[in-house]
């Protein structure tokens, strides 16, 4: 079993992970080294939706592994590792938001303004509730569509960079980082209402954005 073969199932910590767990426990170097690099860079996204700049979110990740390091001989398996690490950073990160006085309502449904807008416009809908205007389909594999993918993912991380950033949060745990609903309640401390409002919210506005981008294309 290499490091990288460690996964989680339903956001337990599965029999790999644990094992994972174990080699950190004994001071692998190399199964730390494999976990940083391949979380560094996303809690260092993720510590950005609280705090202002690279250097204060490079601090707080940092003041994460710490705390991993410190907290592994306390950990159980109750949740995944992954879920568990994003958790002490979010818990970091939003001490350190508070002491710059920046706050993201991630208990609110959405933005201000926001209460009553469509997750998806209506005019999409016929009256027996089926597309009128349905989303576009993706062609075939080529190398324009090949093209276009990399446009998109462009177009997406533009979209994605211009969501509330509670709604940001919760899109990027759930389709950028894989975390389950249940994970994401505990590590943004929302209900599965809002987490599940917020989400169907973001992501109607990823595709949105999608859908106007093919339409010109």
């Amino acid at each position: 079993m290499t490091v990288a073969q460690a996964q989680t199932t339903n956001g337990i910590a599965s029999t790999d992970e644990r094992a994972l767990v174990n080699r950190l426990l004994a001071g692998d170097e190399a199964a730390f080294t494999y976990v940083v690099e391949r979380y560094h860079g996303p809690l260092i996204r993720f510590a950005l939706l609280f705090v202002a700049t690279r250097a204060v979110a490079e601090e707080v990740v940092q003041d994460t592994w710490v705390a991993v390091l410190h907290g592994l001989p306390a950990f159980e398996g109750r949740s995944a590792l992954k879920s568990w690490i994003f958790g002490i950073l979010a818990n970091r990160a939003k001490t350190r938001a508070v002491r710059e006085k920046r706050t993201i309502a991630f208990s609110e449904l959405s933005a201000p303004g926001d209460e009553d807008e469509p997750a998806v416009d209506p005019d999409r809908f016929t009256s027996a509730g089926g597309w009128s205007a349905p989303p576009g389909r993706w062609e075939q594999d080529t190398p324009e569509k090949l093209l276009l993918h990399r446009e998109s993912l462009a177009v997406i991380e533009k979209a994605m960079a211009a969501l509330p950033a509670s709604q940001r949060a919760v899109v990027t745990l759930r389709d950028v980082e894989g975390l389950d609903a249940a994970e994401v309640c505990n590590v943004l401390d929302v209900s599965e209402t809002n987490q599940r409002v917020l989400l169907h919210r973001g992501r109607s506005k990823v595709r949105a954005a999608l859908e106007r981008y093919m339409a010109e294309s």
